[in-house]
């Protein structure tokens, strides 16, 4: 729908205007997800199309029209644009593409409107002065310009565009049509007796039949005797497509005349229908609201989808760092899973062990007779300490060992995770160049190790405290104590088999016995809680620190989680703003 009653509403819609620009300017869209791409396309379009022309005209709706002569390559576009000034001010030439830098023709009147950046102000001006000749604009910069001439063949109030082709073999040339075209109050669409049936034109045309745009069609190089033959067919098409009222305009082949123009018989309709529109303010108004209008309802149908595009983007983050959170979770549960199943009582700590405490007769002793096995440890201690320092550097290197293994893993199942998640390759080779280096991720895992077992120390220390306590501590030694809570917190049958289990077994015997004889039952159960919880804490700490670099590098996105909400109540703020101007 069309609102626009006037300048005295237009303060707020053009204030909604701006507010939606500035949400979609500041949005990304960095992840590469199904539909991203046309959905960044969609948004750079919009954005153009409100600096370009929508803001604009809604400033200044008294402007002059600006009719954009587009079309298909080779279609004359240039060559009807000399022969409505009457003078060859636009290079026509058979070689492809022709066109590359945009030339604006206006009134010399007029000039002040378009010599600012008021509208297309990405492209720089480049003016030349009348009866300059035309010359072939090449280069990377001329996309980036736009050439301005005035003619006083053109009425005030209206300036023609001569676009490049909208099917132009070069990239540059077809983004630039199209962003023109957007730019435009009313279309003069060019097209030939040869191509008038090509996907591209009708795609476009049908868009500015969406869009509400007034268009002029203009069929060239019409063969003599198939004019009311084509004239009927492309009438018909122009129905279906919801352009039966735009009027079409035949020029017959033809050879150009001595100035090399097209014989001004041929274009006279044309030109006084564009000479009409000019020549009445009412007209002018008339075109530049129904376009206006339409490129609005247009502009905030597209920053609709574009707001699904960044709810797309949100879902694929969230996905991403879920599985994150997944796989270093499930690292941290198989690390605590192996420290209560007996595994760390294999290999190196069980053979320390062993030689700590002695022989199996140790073993033996243990349940007959306490105090007997609290002397005889005490003197193995004061005789030999270097046992349990061993036993202490064999926990430590299982648990160095067990830490690094799981956060190894836990990577490689993101990686894997995140390989089949489309659009996170880029954001995975982020991640992974981020992550700790193998040598200092052993570094990492040993200072965890060593600051639990520190803390388990003190933890010994502390509860030893006690007067009462004071004479067992000296006989076991604080460093014999902590090893035997490090064994019992370890001491689990569940993951071991035949000879192990026994062995196992009799170890938590030795430890447990050993600690309540120092500290009683009750102690000790709280010594192994807090023992185990410190360790918790200390395994999810080194294995954050892991997944922080995939975790950073999704912060790196700044995918906004309020930008689907922000476009939303942009969009709302602008329709409100129209229907408050309309006085609906």
């Amino acid at each position: 729908m069309t609102l626009l009653a006037g300048p005295d509403g237009a303060s707020a819609v053009l204030a909604a205007l701006d507010g939606l620009r500035e949400v979609l300017d500041e949005l990304t869209l960095p992840l590469d997800v199904a539909g991203a791409g046309e959905a960044r396309a969609e948004r750079a379009e919009v954005l153009d199309q409100l600096s370009d022309y929508v803001i604009p005209r809604y400033e200044q709706l008294e402007a002059p029209l600006l009719a954009v002569v587009g079309g298909s390559t080779g279609a004359g576009k240039s060559t009807l644009v000399n022969a409505l000034l009457r003078d060859k001010v636009a290079v026509a030439s058979a070689i492809r593409p022709t066109t590359r830098r945009p030339l604006l023709v206006h009134h010399p009147d007029d000039a002040a409107w378009f010599a600012d950046d008021r509208i297309l102000p990405g492209l720089a001006r480049v003016t030349l002065a009348p009866g300059a000749p035309a010359a072939p604009v090449t280069g990377e910069g001329a996309h980036h310009e736009l050439e301005l001439r005035d003619s006083a063949e053109l009425p005030p109030g209206l300036a023609l565009l001569d676009a490049p082709d909208i099917d132009s073999v070069v990239t540059e040339n077809r983004q630039l049509a199209n962003q023109l075209l957007a730019a435009a109050d009313l279309w003069v669409f060019v097209t030939t007796a040869a191509r008038y049936g090509d996907a591209i034109p009708w795609a476009l045309l049908a868009e500015a039949a969406a869009r509400r745009i007034v268009v002029a069609v203009v069929l060239d190089r019409v063969p003599t005797g198939v004019s009311a033959e084509v004239r009927q067919d492309l009438a018909a098409r122009l129905e279906e497509e919801g352009l039966g009222r735009a009027p079409l305009f035949f020029i017959r082949e033809t050879a150009l005349d001595a100035d090399g123009l097209l014989p001004a018989a041929d274009v006279a309709s044309l030109r006084g229908w564009l000479h009409g529109i000019a020549a009445d303010a009412g007209s002018r108004a008339s075109v530049a609201r129904q376009t206006l209008g339409g490129a609005v309802d247009a502009a905030l149908e597209r920053a609709a989808t574009v707001a699904d595009a960044a709810r797309a983007q949100i879902g694929a983050q969230n996905a991403l760092t879920a599985q994150v959170d997944e796989a270093y979770a499930q690292a941290h549960q198989r690390l605590m899973a192996a420290t209560a199943d007996g595994a760390m009582l294999r290999g190196e700590v069980l053979a320390r062990w062993q030689e700590f405490v002695g022989t199996g007769e140790f073993f033996r002793s243990v349940e007959a007779q306490v105090g007997r096995v609290r002397d005889r440890i005490g003197s193995f201690f004061r005789g030999r300490p270097a046992p349990a320092e061993q036993v202490g550097v064999a926990i430590e290197t299982g648990l160095q060992t067990l830490l690094v293994a799981e956060a190894a893993r836990a990577a490689a199942d993101v990686d894997h995770a995140w390989r089949l998640e489309p659009g996170a390759r880029t954001v995975l080779a982020r991640a992974t160049a981020a992550l700790t280096p193998e040598d200092q991720l052993v570094d990492q895992a040993s200072a965890q190790v060593r600051g639990w077992q520190g803390d388990l120390l003190g933890m010994v220390r502390a509860e030893g405290a006690d007067k009462r306590f004071t004479a067992r501590m000296l006989s076991f030694g604080v460093n014999g104590l902590a090893i035997a809570l490090m064994v019992v917190l370890f001491a689990s049958t569940a993951g071991l088999t035949g000879a192990e289990i026994a062995i196992a077994g009799g170890t938590a015997v030795v430890a447990q016995k050993l600690l309540e004889a120092v500290f009683g039952d009750d102690a000790v159960r709280k010594m192994t809680q807090a023992a185990r919880a410190d360790l918790h804490r200390r395994a999810g700490e080194f294995l954050a620190a892991q997944a922080a670099a995939y975790r950073g590098a999704l912060a790196e996105l700044a995918v906004d989680p309020d930008a689907p909400d922000r476009i939303g109540a942009a969009v709302t703020a602008v329709r409100a703003a129209r229907r408050a101007e309309a006085g609906l």
